[in-house]
């Protein structure tokens, strides 16, 4: 039999049948892919919102330039940016929608020169009003706001003389509030104490709420498919999104459907191997010893993620304060959200690299020279970048840098990239450098299976795709057009943190189960792909959705809402890998049960965190009404934790499971740390984020998102009462993490400080080819503390 034969083999082809193989359908597949974004975001450069360079009066007065409207948009960021607001739905949830916030003012004060000539209009004035005459007014308003008066030619927009009084009246709104803040929205004092940035900044507000209020060329709705919900303003949800909703659910059916219909119609190939009841713990290599380190630091980083969060939930209730203490004066509402996420993905993305550092020699059976001293400085530089950005962030966000420096060393203003961009380029410079290591210890591996399409390649191919895909975020700018740099953020955001991670954690598991005996290589390879398959088939298109309101054409929505949904398609697949993996646990009885319980506990919230809250929201018309509010957070903790966190531990725990001390390791802790970790998560959402954005949500459906995002709404008692009522959930996570950290550091201890005393050693493979690199395969041994 050839080598191709065999390979077909191992992936469920059969020999007499010569049709694509999976390898072949998943590089067919990801062009096809990747070749429907890239052409979706040609689209959204072309169709983006455009910024006029000069905004007159009818009477030629200038108002407003495009120099004021791009120095807003720097300065902006360059204060915390997404942090402090959301622009078009993205960012945080305490402070205003910019966009929600100024376009609303703007169009009562234009309501009240309309009615009675002085923009001193408010919304309890409006209500006021007889229904004839109020729907009148709106009529009005609404026709002064659709009607596109922007010259392609002269790239100049004309205002009414009702919208020019009424713009008016939110600079000064907006003049007040930016230097002096708001205690509500924790918005600090003197946020911006030159009053020509506090005049940039409105200016660019200003902007997004025009793109958002008027009608394409040729469309009836906005540049931003009508978002935000505003009656006053004639911003209603366009009807194609109930089309493409409804659509969306039968496609997700369906596509359940034919996933359950081929999938329990296969026959049953992936075999679980019976396993050692306690196997051999492995001396580890000084590399893998330096990788513990790694896990100590991400867990302490952990810790830290923990409080920053407690901080910035406890700002919507104390808008300035922790518990009396003036927190904003030292630790504003953005420096600690902007912590929180960026500590989220630091610890997280640790413990991958980590992971990838210690089953690099484990697979490819080598230590190479000074394997050690090069993940040693790789921690040096990667604790170097975190602490490095922590303190550019903040600087930034209190006003410490100016707008140029900002942007290099201290706040990108975007979410879940904040870090400068000298810290950027640098965190990609260590991923490089991670490959490095991970590929010279991981070569003879490769050499062995020589076949490109092996499982041991496909490690490889997916490591490559961590710092590539990380990369892309340098497609943008400080001063790129929104819209634009808004696709580019997403690239990385999903398709780096929710795609390739994801897909790097998939093949791990799956190798490790393969050496372990838990899976027959063959079943295991074939399940990486298909899983791959059905995550990038969906997944790579699906980054749509989070574009619906970005100033993108219409059909974006109607792509973004299919994809979407097909997304969830392959997380049900999640429900028959968690049985899969109950039976694993099973064999593996008393020796990887917590790792693999961490493994289950991904796959539950997979499926619920990704799955279910992810779906929640991603049909147009549903986000339509909730984008920018606090459903966003259930999905996102669910999610971003459930999955990714529990995914990170579970990857440690393997690791440290084959090398720690069998006196040291404890089973009671790590019990009582997985169920508090999960139980409190769980009581997170329940108790406090559920009801919390649910409410929010039923209030922007029906007064809009400006009503939704206000201070009346933002301050009210069942706001403020379920976050108080967080906190039993909050606490419990937080003792199971504390637990957590007392096992890794326990843990660290023992690898570094106890004597190794092996009854007996056994040499599996002496020098070969590796002779000339001095480097042996690593031995198995039982080892007696």
């Amino acid at each position: 039999m050839t080598n191709t034969t065999l390979v077909d083999a191992d992936i469920g082809i059969s020999p007499r049948r010569r049709s694509l193989s999976l390898p072949a359908w998943l590089v067919l597949i990801c062009i096809i892919a990747f070749t429907a974004l890239l052409l979706a975001g040609a689209a959204i450069w072309k169709n983006a919102p455009p910024v006029p360079e000069i905004v007159r009066s009818q009477q030629q007065e200038i108002i407003l330039t495009k120099a004021e409207i791009q120095a807003g948009q720097e300065t902006y960021l360059a204060r915390g940016g997404q942090h402090i607001g959301s622009i078009w739905g993205h960012g945080s949830y305490l402070a205003p929608d910019w966009t929600a916030d100024v376009l609303h003012r703007w169009g009562l004060a234009t309501a009240g020169v309309l009615y009675n000539d002085n923009p001193d209009f408010t919304q309890a004035d409006l209500e006021a009003l007889p229904v004839a005459k109020k729907a009148s007014l709106q009529a009005q308003v609404s026709q002064e706001f659709k009607t596109n008066r922007y010259n392609t030619e002269t790239h100049e927009l004309i205002l009414t003389n009702a919208q020019t009084e009424g713009l008016k009246k939110v600079f000064q709104d907006y003049q007040k509030l930016l230097a002096h803040g708001s205690a509500i929205h924790s918005i600090p004092d003197g946020w911006f104490k030159d009053n020509t940035q506090i005049r940039n900044v409105t200016s660019f507000f200003t902007w997004t709420a025009w793109a958002a209020a008027v009608n394409r060329p040729n469309a009836p709705f906005s540049y931003t498919a009508n978002w935000p919900h505003d009656d006053l303003i004639g911003n209603q949800a366009p009807g194609q999104f109930i089309i493409w909703s409804i659509v969306s659910v039968v496609t997700l059916i369906a596509g359940i459907g034919v996933f359950l219909f081929v999938y329990l119609t296969q026959e049953e190939t992936d075999e679980v191997q019976p396993v050692p009841a306690r196997p051999a713990v492995r001396i580890p290599t000084p590399s893998q010893k330096v990788t513990s380190l790694f896990f100590g630091v991400a867990i302490t980083m952990f810790l830290v993620q923990i409080i920053m969060g407690m901080f910035t939930a406890h700002y919507a209730v104390e808008g300035e304060g922790f518990y009396g203490i003036p927190l904003i004066n030292f630790l504003p509402y953005a420096a600690s959200r902007t912590w929180h996420l960026q500590l989220a993905v630091f610890w997280i993305a640790t413990c991958w690299l980590a992971a990838g550092l210690y089953f690099a020699p484990r697979f490819g059976g080598i230590e190479p020279k000074f394997q050690a001293l090069g993940n040693t400085v790789l921690l040096g530089a990667l604790a170097l970048v975190v602490v490095g950005s922590m303190i550019g962030t903040w600087q930034a966000v209190t006003g410490v840098l100016d707008i140029k420096n900002s942007f290099l060393w201290g706040h990108q203003g975007y979410e879940y990239i904040e870090l400068g961009r000298v810290w950027q380029l640098l965190l990609i410079g260590g991923m490089i450098f991670w490959l490095w290591l991970m590929y010279r210890a991981f070569k003879p591996a490769l050499k062995k299976e020589k076949n490109p399409t092996g499982l041991s390649h496909f490690f490889l191919y997916s490591a490559i795709t961590i710092p590539l895909f990380y990369s892309v975020g340098l497609a943008y700018t400080n001063h790129t057009p929104l819209s634009i740099a808004e696709y580019w953020r997403w690239w990385v955001v999903h398709l780096w943190v929710e795609g390739f991670f994801e897909v790097f954690a998939t093949v791990v598991i799956a190798y490790l189960c393969s050496e372990l005996g838990f899976l027959k290589k063959s079943s295991a390879l074939r399940a990486t792909y298909l899983t791959t398959i059905l995550y990038l088939g969906s997944g790579v298109v699906g980054t749509l959705h989070h574009l619906y309101f970005s100033g993108t054409p219409s059909f974006i929505a109607a792509i973004g809402a299919v994809f979407s949904a097909l997304e969830v398609v392959p997380l049900t697949l999640i429900g028959f890998e968690v049985l899969k993996t109950l039976k694993l646990s099973q064999e593996a009885e008393g020796f990887y049960r917590w790792p693999l319980r961490f493994f289950i506990a991904t796959c539950f919230w997979n499926l619920v965190g990704a799955g279910v809250f992810g779906f929640l929201i991603n049909p147009p018309i549903i986000l339509y009404y909730s984008q920018g509010l606090n459903t966003t957070p259930i999905h996102a903790h669910a999610a971003l934790f459930g999955v990714y966190g529990c995914l990170a531990l579970a990857l440690m725990l393997f690791a440290l499971r084959e090398f720690v001390p069998e006196n040291t390791w404890n089973e009671r802790l790590l019990r009582f740390s997985f169920w508090m970790i999960n139980g409190g998560l769980v009581g997170m959402l329940v108790l406090g984020l559920i009801p919390n954005g649910f409410y929010q949500l039923a209030v922007s459906i029906n007064h809009g998102t400006w009503f939704a995002r206000s201070a009346e709404v933002i301050s009210s008692p069942w706001m403020k009462w379920t976050v108080w009522l967080r906190i039993p959930g909050d606490i419990i996570f937080a003792i199971g993490a504390i637990a957590m950290f007392a096992f890794t550091v326990r843990a660290i201890i023992a690898v570094f400080r106890f004597p190794v005393k092996p009854r007996h050693t056994e040499l599996l493979v002496a020098v070969g080819a590796s002779n000339d690199a001095g480097t042996l395969r690593q031995r198995d041994a039982e080892i007696d503390v």
